[in-house]
């Protein structure tokens, strides 16, 4: 096939651009670097050669394969830029819509860019992809459950958001109403969508810069700084590994029976933040204190964040026959590896 992914230079598109090129598709990503990483996808381009385009400025070269070789393209622009965006998508067969604001620190201080870069990349992706009846698959969040209390959670269930002062509330908002807007387009216009709800994925190449918990704990914990939990540290999370996810999405985007569904992806075993603080402050063997910080402190006057994140995964085990692999323990460490096994800077990340 010829795959496009809208925020390819992302942590969750790099790795799925690895795994579909590694399978023998062609694969053209598209990112504005705002949140992904040029960095990330150093090793795609070196291994896979580029077909030809011109970076940014409008033709990203045909996502396809030459001799067997499947071919990596890439683009450093906006879904945004629609002439560009739209013959990206006239050379694909499916599109992988990971692109949109993320983090919670981001969120916080940008709610503008949040709506307007969720809300409206998916707009232009759906309608693109409408002309030229490509199928969709759309990165959603976990976020969208917002204050529900009934857990795990069901696709199906009630969503429950906070007050629209609150720009916590933003993000899980916006990405509800892509949410809506995809399955609007199935239903009525019969556009071959799937929507996939993400559950705290974590592994090699997550920043921490816009508040992911996971790698912040190990930089913390590998520079002997204290390891900072938000909040009583009581609320818990499901964290997923980003292998086990690529290879949900792929069998998910390949999948006749699941067009027209919403799926959770991610891994029902729950833990608290300040468990979570122990484990890698055990795993990295460093000396660091665990330090609670007040969310008011780090993200202002009344913060509201979610007590609990669990998903029931029973839907897509019946689509799909799949199981998450690596346990916690395991991407801790992973994660561990990765930040010790490169250079960087409280700064640089």
């Amino acid at each position: 096939m010829r795959v496009l992914i809208t925020g390819g230079a992302g942590f969750i598109g790099s790795h799925l651009a690895e795994a579909l090129l590694s399978q023998g598709h062609g694969v053209a990503i598209i990112d504005d670097l705002s949140t992904g990483s040029i960095e990330n996808v150093q090793h795609l381009k070196a291994r896979y050669p580029r077909s030809g385009g011109t970076v940014g400025t409008g033709r990203g070269g045909d996502p396809s394969t030459a001799g067997g070789t499947p071919r990596f393209d890439y683009t450093i622009d906006s879904v945004l830029n629609v002439p560009i965006l739209a013959e990206l998508v006239d050379q694909c067969d499916v599109i992988y819509h990971l692109a949109a604001a993320v983090g919670v620190r981001l969120i916080v201080e940008s709610p503008v860019r949040t709506i307007e870069t969720n809300v409206r990349g998916t707009e232009v992706v759906l309608e693109l992809a409408h002309k030229k009846k490509k199928k969709v698959l759309l990165a959603s969040t976990s976020e969208v459950y917002g204050k529900a209390t009934k857990v795990p959670f069901s696709e199906d269930d009630d969503l429950v958001l906070g007050p629209t002062v609150k720009g916590r509330w933003a993000y899980a908002c916006s990405k509800a109403l892509d949410e809506f807007l995809t399955i609007a387009y199935w239903k009525e216009k019969r556009l071959p969508v799937v929507v996939v709800r993400l559950f705290n994925t974590v592994g090699p190449r997550q920043t921490g810069r816009y508040g992911m918990v996971l790698p912040n704990f190990v930089k913390q914990a590998l520079a002997g700084k204290p390891i900072t939990v938000y909040g009583d540290g009581r609320q818990t999370r499901s964290f997923s590994y980003v292998g086990d996810v690529v290879n949900a999405l792929v069998q998910l985007a390949s999948c006749e029976r699941a067009v027209g569904q919403i799926f959770n992806v991610g891994n029902g075993v729950e833990v608290s933040i300040e468990d979570l603080a122990r484990r890698v402050k055990l795993a990295s063997g460093s000396d660091s204190e665990i330090q609670r910080l007040p969310y008011d402190q780090v993200y202002g006057e009344g913060f509201e964040d979610m007590p609990r994140r669990v998903p029931d995964i029973s839907k897509i085990r019946a689509y799909i026959e799949w199981e998450p692999r690596v346990q916690l323990d395991d991407m801790i460490r992973r994660v561990i590896e990765y930040y010790s096994d490169r250079s960087w800077s409280e700064n640089s990340d």
